[in-house]
C-alpha cells in the first residue's frame, strides 16, 4: 500500500480525485492540501510515497513544494495547463494528468507509479520526514527555467553558497535553496563526508589524495575539481581512511 497526498486548491477536485482513487487498492490517501502552506505543514512531519501535485496554487507553483522536499516523494502533477507538461516529464515525473482526469486515465498512472516503486520503495518503520536519505533517493533542484529530480548517488559535492547550496552533479550546478548544514543531517555517513565548511563530497566520486601546502589535503574528484580538505577535518579524514 502507497500512501499518497492530493495539493490542490480546488475543493470540488479534491473530492473528485480522492473519490477516483479510493477505487486504486494499492493507494491509500492520508492526506490533502488546498495550498502550499499546509502540504509544507504536513510534509515536514510526515513522509509520503506520491504526490498528486496540482502546479498552479494560491500561494505559489507546485514545483516550488518540491525544492523544500529532501528527499523527494514520487510525483503526478494533476494540472489544466499542458504547458508544464514537458517541464515535469523532464522532472522525471511518474506522469502527467491533464484536468478533467478520467478513471481510466489515473489507473494507468498508478499502475506506473507501482512499477517505479516497486524497484525502491521501502516499508516506512514511522511517518516521520526526518530520515537520513538513501543513495537512491531523490530531491527536487530547480534553477532558473530546468529542473531535475537527482538520486544522491548522483552527487559529486555539495558546495555552501551562504544560505543557498550548489550541487555539482553530471557537470550541473544548481542551487539549492538550503544551507549546507541543513543538507548534512539528511545525508548518510557511510557515503558522505564535511571536508571543510564549504564542502561535503561523496565519497565513492574521490579520484585522488595528497597533502596540500596549507597541511590539509587536496581531493581531486571525479568531474577533474580540486576540492580541499580543511586541517580541522584532515585528521578525521585520515583516521576514517587510515592514512
Amino acid at each position: 500500500m502507497f500512501r499518497a497526498m492530493i495539493v490542490e486548491d480546488s475543493r470540488l477536485g479534491r473530492l473528485e480525485l480522492k473519490s477516483q482513487l479510493a477505487n486504486i487498492n494499492h493507494i491509500e490517501l492520508v492526506a490533502e492540501a488546498e495550498n502550499l502552506a499546509s502540504a509544507r505543514e504536513y510534509l515536514q512531519q510526515h513522509r509520503v510515497d506520491v504526490l498528486f501535485l496540482d502546479i498552479n496554487l494560491p500561494d505559489g507553483n507546485g514545483f516550488e513544494l518540491l525544492t523544500e522536499l529532501m528527499p523527494a516523494p514520487q510525483v503526478i502533477f494533476t494540472t489544466a495547463f499542458e504547458q508544464y507538461a514537458l517541464e515535469a516529464f523532464d522532472n522525471n515525473a511518474v506522469d502527467y494528468l491533464l484536468k478533467p482526469i478520467t478513471q481510466d486515465r489515473l489507473a494507468k498512472a498508478c499502475e506506473r507509479l507501482s512499477n517505479v516503486l516497486a524497484t525502491t520503495h521501502t516499508p516506512h518503520e514511522s511517518e516521520s520526514a526526518d530520515e537520513l536519505m538513501t543513495m537512491e533517493q531523490r530531491f527536487f533542484v530547480k534553477d532558473g527555467t530546468k529542473c531535475w529530480l537527482i538520486p544522491l548517488e548522483q552527487v559529486e559535492r555539495f558546495e555552501s553558497m551562504g544560505n543557498y547550496t550548489q550541487v555539482h552533479f553530471d557537470n550541473q550546478h544548481p542551487m539549492l535553496n538550503k544551507t549546507l548544514a541543513h543538507i548534512e543531517k539528511r545525508l548518510p555517513d557511510a557515503h558522505f563526508f564535511r571536508v571543510s565548511r564549504s564542502y561535503i563530497v561523496q565519497l565513492d566520486k574521490i579520484n585522488a589524495v595528497q597533502p596540500c601546502s596549507s597541511g590539509g589535503l587536496e581531493l581531486t574528484m571525479a568531474s577533474g575539481a580540486k576540492v580541499e580538505v580543511s586541517r580541522r577535518q584532515t585528521s578525521l579524514f585520515k583516521g576514517r581512511f587510515a592514512l
